[in-house]
């Protein structure tokens, strides 16, 4: 068996789960890594299924080129080998004879030993007739930028002169954010640390806590990740808690708060002295939450419930109120690439009443003189300024407030961030007052 073929299958099996199945790419991987002994073959499969599904649009397209006829269905997962393939010899650059040997090798792997000739013929092709074969996908518009078409056309529309730039970003690979724990170390410190195991790092000097490491590390290898120094968590969402402005002492609610990344930053901020209150409906993810913490030596008060029913409150006022609202995660597709493959035109208006509802049903916990924020991991001003445009006319009582630090660019009543800008996720933030 070549060397690299469980690897192969692996991925070849995971792209299935997602393309076939309608998985996450996270529930996907979860099962599948453990399997794999060696750090090196788990690291190869992630960065295999994500570069097939950055490039799915142009990949499946080559596939017309290059078979002669479709597969069938039950052979779904050789169909997945073979984007896994071109997406080796293509985004990855791993050496031909290395990736088609293995891949080839995969398919008997996986249980189709009669497609070994197949993969192997393909992908020999397309090596042969490369440069005719990209420029023809090139060349095509709906093609060339790898988005589904409702999405391109969104962008298109929301960003004119960005659009190219805005899809560029995200087929392409995000650097590793993270956040340092100042309840067990230095944001300095940690550098030193870093430095110190020859890994590169940035800090930015208006991101307190954040560290951007231009090449991914694994966070289980970096220093201290067992004794919660740090955290994994993009620049443009720590943005969003910096500019909540939680500060010592206030009562604070994080809604829809898991996986907890955001409740932890707040209370690492103010040192654990807020009086924090975490929301969230999921009682699986809601674990999440509880194990973030746990890593981090923080504590919240933990609601299990629907933010947006004032029942868990028991009449409770918050001086804070943080709200990362459900959305179409359409700024993190550069870290969750599966979002090309299951968001749907169709999931946009169940968003938008979700988030109307939950902005309506959290105002009035709001104290007088208190602040809000609204905040959105994605790109379409549907979501963002407009819906903030729409909450604002029906309440008197709400206004806009100024950014404190970088958010992004002026959007409506907020400021958004575009995917790739000041190497961060697209991110959307209001921030909003109520008269006392």
């Amino acid at each position: 068996m070549s060397e690299g073929a469980p690897a192969r299958a692996a991925a070849a099996r995971v792209l299935a789960d997602v393309l076939r199945d309608g998985r996450s790419l996270r529930n996907a991987l979860a099962p599948a890594l453990p399997q794999l002994a060696e750090a090196r073959d788990r690291a190869l499969v992630e960065a295999l299924v994500f570069a097939a599904l950055r490039g799915r649009v142009r990949y499946e397209a080559l596939l017309q080129r290059l078979l002669e006829r479709p597969l069938p269905r039950k052979l779904s997962e050789v169909q997945a080998l073979l984007l896994v393939g071109l997406a080796q010899l293509d985004a990855l650059g791993i050496t031909p004879y290395a990736a088609i040997s293995a891949s080839a090798e995969a398919a008997r792997t996986l249980g189709h030993p009669r497609h070994v000739g197949l993969v192997n013929a393909v992908l020999r092709r397309f090596q042969r007739e490369r440069d005719a074969l990209l420029a023809s996908i090139q060349a095509e518009p709906s093609l060339a930028h790898g988005h589904p078409a409702w999405l391109a056309a969104a962008v298109r529309a929301a960003y004119p002169d960005a659009a190219d730039s805005v899809m560029r970003a995200n087929l392409a690979e995000a650097p590793l954010w993270l956040r340092v724990n100042p309840l067990r170390t230095t944001r300095e410190d940690y550098l030193r640390r870093l430095a110190d195991d020859g890994i590169e790092a940035e800090a930015p000097d208006w991101l307190p806590q954040a560290v951007c490491l231009p090449q991914r590390v694994a966070p289980t290898r970096l220093p201290g990740w067992a004794e919660g120094w740090v955290s994994v968590q993009d620049g443009s969402a720590q943005a969003a808690v910096e500019a909540l402005d939680a500060r010592p002492g206030q009562c604070v609610l994080d809604a829809c708060a898991a996986p907890g990344g955001k409740t932890a930053h707040l209370q690492e901020r103010a040192r654990g002295t807020l009086d924090l209150w975490a929301v969230e409906r999921d009682p699986a993810r809601a674990e999440r939450l509880v194990e973030t913490l746990a890593r981090l030596g923080l504590s919240a008060r933990i609601e299990i419930a629907d933010a947006a029913d004032p029942g868990w409150s028991d009449g409770q006022r918050f001086d804070r109120i943080l709200l990362d609202a459900p959305c179409s995660a359409t700024g993190i597709v550069r870290r969750q690439p599966d979002i090309l493959v299951h968001r749907r035109a169709q999931d946009l208006p169940p968003l938008l009443g979700e988030q109307a509802r939950l902005l309506d049903a959290l105002w009035p916990m709001l104290r007088p003189g208190g602040r809000l924020v609204y905040a959105t991991c994605s790109v379409l001003p549907d979501e963002n300024a407009r819906q903030i445009d729409a909450f604002l006319a029906r309440h008197p009582d709400a206004h806009a407030l100024p950014a404190p630090l970088p958010l992004g660019r002026p959007s409506g009543a907020g400021f958004q961030r575009l995917p790739g800008e000041d190497g961060m996720d697209g991110f959307f933030v209001a921030l909003l007052g109520r008269s006392a």
